[in-house]
């Protein structure tokens, strides 16, 4: 029975919600030449979006294969049809459609938020009798006999992603530790960063053989460094077909740029796909922070690090969207505010940049979003030295954020507070996403110590938690990410939200947004309620073998348990199978803006000073789970809604014109985007398949077969 209660929880659910990310507006907006070059940029896009896929378990390539030959041997209606006529249930064929819609959309057979893998809703052999009525059959028998049992494989080590034994990934071979990782990342962090790599351990002759290989078209050795029993190997070739490829796009949408600073933003990104540079890319990225207010918005590369175990190699992410001018002019004033906001936040001078770099703040309709999820806002470039000292980028996706909470279901409320957030939700989103990106990502300073000696804060700087002066700080070749490793993505998603709800409470920024008197105390108040209810349920991202499995809802689940502590949020049992949050709203600007702003402040304290023990502490404290949030995490579990799934549309060429295709917010139609996305199929599949099959002795039990291979 505990083997089925498991299984049900690998299993995407029949009603899967799915939504359209609509972008129809902002779209007709456009001139030729822009929509050709978001075109060109959406082709680059859908196709480095193809390398989440190897990013994600050694299966999800051939899965992928198999289930795009499957529908585009004929449509996704007529595959129905011909399923029911052949004694397939409406249940068994929307099982298949389900699971389709779950690979094409987290990239992969692992959930984008949360890390879980998902397996069919139908059983193995009834599954390979549905997929045998396909006319194409013959193009991915032999892919299917391969993989079924990788599919279907729910046992230790494959439920997850994670460092091997207790969960799957590769970024590193099977044999690679986290005691491998601190090698590899000391050895290297003063020469490479690593958001474009993969590393893979073989012995040999008794020599450790780390190969550190860089994502690019170009193969080929690029250097061996060796001491008493260690050979360092850097390569250059990794994803290289699919890197070629989205160079190629690239190149062809430089002519439909809209100045030289693009052209050139686009020259680094091609120069560092083809070769593998990364300083190409953070070329570009400068590049791209220099363009500003574009009319098309994109960035493309290997960005967040949440799903590496050790929480320092980028997954590949692509976008491309168009401004939508009025949401953007809120934004702008955001920025225009945000030195003198920046002030009210709770730690000293000294901690904060020494001087603000404005960055763009645009508000984008979604025209492509390629990678295993879609945020609902973005704060990069990631590399901490651009960052600190030349500046970023915020972008608040509009149309994902009304979309996302379509059909949203809202227990553990009063009605009352029901009533509040489904009539405020979206609106006060967008004020916590504002701050959230701009103050909350874009605020703080890292505290440096070079080899010399030089520092850049002053000699007079004092640790407001110790009343001394610092006593760390971060060394030549560290990064935030490299210090705080796994910990990284959860602590810095903490330190935003924190910042958001610490300075909603000040009336400027609400009026800043267009809310005054009661309806900015509504809106300020559903903020907070908003990331306490959500905080609650993200106990369903936690499990008690695994532990965390989501870095926001971690970071959400500490900041309610901080109100809980301030006694300004509550969470009762009102019968076994429910809860309720309720939130004192007389309480936000006193114990509520205390509570949070004491947390705040040692959030930022330990990450400047990179003081990684305490960081620790502090985050084990507020998000270690124990009763009653064990028994409580059985309701949430039981109350849960599927996160939702977007029909994403397709920019194709109609002759001389240049359209947005949508598709019906559906399984069908879903499946039916993924069918029409891709123009060069046979290539895609190729090159899937080759570089699975490249890798795959690397990793254990990948497909049927590989332990003999292994031998």
């Amino acid at each position: 029975m505990s083997n089925e209660v498991d299984k049900t929880h690998h299993i995407l659910p029949q009603d899967q919600p799915i939504v359209y990310l609509d972008a129809g507006t902002a779209f007709k907006g456009l001139t030729e030449k822009e929509k050709l070059y978001a075109y060109f940029l959406s082709k680059a896009s859908w196709t480095g979006g193809l390398i989440t896929l190897l990013q994600t378990s050694p299966e999800s390539g051939p899965i992928f294969v198999i289930l795009h030959k499957l529908f585009q041997s004929e449509s996704v209606s007529e595959f129905y049809t011909a399923a029911l006529k052949c004694g397939f249930s409406e249940e068994e064929i929307n099982a298949l459609y389900v699971y389709a819609c779950g690979i094409f959309s987290n990239a992969g057979n692992y959930k984008g938020f949360g890390d879980s893998k998902f397996i069919p809703g139908i059983d193995m052999d009834r599954m390979e009798e549905l997929l045998q009525l396909s006319l194409g059959w013959e193009t991915f028998e032999s892919l299917w006999h391969k993989y079924k049992k990788a599919i279907y494989d729910l046992s230790p080590g494959k439920t997850c992603l994670g460092y091997p034994p207790h969960g799957c990934t590769t970024y590193f071979s099977s044999n690679f530790t986290a005691a491998d990782n601190d090698i590899v990342q000391d050895r290297f962090k003063k020469q490479l960063e690593l958001y474009n790599t993969r590393c893979f351990k073989t012995e040999k002759k008794g020599r450790t053989v780390y190969e550190i290989r860089l994502a690019s078209e170009e193969r080929g050795e690029v250097t061996v460094e060796s001491t008493e029993n260690i050979d360092f190997r850097t390569t250059r070739g990794d994803y290289s077909p699919l890197m070629g490829e989205v160079a190629n796009y690239l190149e062809q949408a430089i002519p439909y740029a809209a100045n030289e600073t693009e052209q050139n933003m686009l020259k680094a990104y091609v120069e560092s796909f083809r070769k593998g540079s990364l300083d190409d890319h953070k070329t570009g990225s400068r590049f791209w922070i220099k363009d500003k207010l574009p009319t098309i918005e994109s960035y493309i590369g290997f960005i967040e690090t949440y799903r590496d175990p050790a929480g320092v190699r980028g997954e590949f992410e692509g976008f491309v969207a168009a401004v939508n001018k009025e949401m953007s002019k809120k934004f702008a004033t955001l920025v225009d505010n945000a030195e003198n906001l920046l002030t009210l936040l709770p730690w000293p001078k000294g901690f904060e940049k020494d001087k603000f770099l404005r960055p763009d703040f645009t508000s984008l309709d979604v025209l492509t979003f390629a990678g295993s999820g879609i945020p609902a806002g973005i704060n990069i470039p990631n590399y901490d030295d651009i960052r600190q000292t030349e500046g970023f980028k915020n972008v608040s996706l509009g149309n994902v954020i009304p979309a996302s909470y379509q059909q949203s279901n809202t227990p553990f409320l009063s009605d009352s507070d029901k009533d509040l957030l489904q009539k405020y939700r979206v609106t006060a989103f967008e004020v916590q996403v504002g701050l959230h990106e701009l103050l909350g990502h874009g605020s703080g300073k890292l505290l440096q110590k070079q080899a010399d000696g030089t520092v850049n804060y002053p000699d007079t700087l004092i640790d407001p938690l110790t009343g001394k002066p610092p006593t760390s700080w971060y060394g030549p070749g560290d990064t935030y990410d490299s210090r705080f490793g796994p910990l990284s993505s959860a602590y810095e998603e903490c330190r935003a939200e924190a910042v958001g709800l610490y300075l909603s409470l000040e009336p400027t920024v609400l009026s800043i947004f267009g809310h005054k008197d009661s309806d900015a105390e509504d809106v300020l108040y559903v903020n907070w309620l908003s990331l306490a209810w959500t905080g609650i349920c993200s106990l369903e991202m936690w499990d008690s073998k695994r532990g965390w499995l989501q870095a926001h809802s971690r970071a959400r689940f500490a900041l309610v348990r901080v109100l809980i502590e301030a006694g300004v949020a509550t969470v009762t049992q009102p019968n076994p199978k429910d809860l309720l949050l309720t939130l004192d709203r007389e309480s936000l600007k006193t114990a509520g803006k205390k509570a949070i702003g004491d947390f705040l402040l040692k959030l930022q304290i330990y990450k400047s000073t990179s003081d990684i023990k305490a960081a620790n502490n502090l985050f084990d404290t507020y998000t270690n789970v124990v009763e009653p949030w064990i028994d409580w995490r059985e309701i949430v579990l039981a109350n849960k809604r599927p996160r939702k799934m977007f029909a994403q549309p397709n920019i194709i060429r109609d002759g001389e014109n240049t359209i947005l295709h949508g598709y019906e917010p559906n399984t069908e139609g879903l499946i039916q985007s993924w069918v029409e996305r891709f123009d060069n199929c046979d290539f895609i599949y190729d090159a899937l398949i080759s570089l699975t099959n490249k890798d795959e002795h690397h990793f254990v039990n990948s497909a049927e077969g590989d332990k003999k291979k292994s031998a």
